[in-house]
């Protein structure tokens, strides 16, 4: 194997381990779809292509819209952005 492709699984090393310590969900998504991208790459080079494209498309696509809209749903995107806003709001009055 090459450089390039040991590089690749030690990419995805990092990405399993710092989706375990991520504390923010919109982090661990974005993690989540780089980790299928770099699969999908990986399955490019092992030479399977059917593999890569079901990679992308559900791994980094479906599935990780799918979470974007749960987090919508639950609002735990929202929340964030409005504590951020009071929490400066707060500290220019006080």
């Amino acid at each position: 194997m090459s450089f390039f492709t040991y590089l690749l699984m030690g990419f995805l090393i990092v990405c399993a381990v710092s989706v375990s310590f991520s504390k923010n969900l919109l982090n661990s998504i974005l993690i989540y779809m780089s980790f299928s991208l770099v699969m999908s790459v990986i399955w490019v080079i092992l030479e399977s292509p059917d593999l890569a494209i079901t990679e992308a498309a559900v791994g980094a696509g479906i599935t990780s819209i799918l979470f974007f809209v749960t987090l919508k749903k639950i609002h735990a995107i929202d929340s964030r952005a409005e504590e951020k806003g009071e929490e400066n709001e707060q500290k220019k009055n006080g």
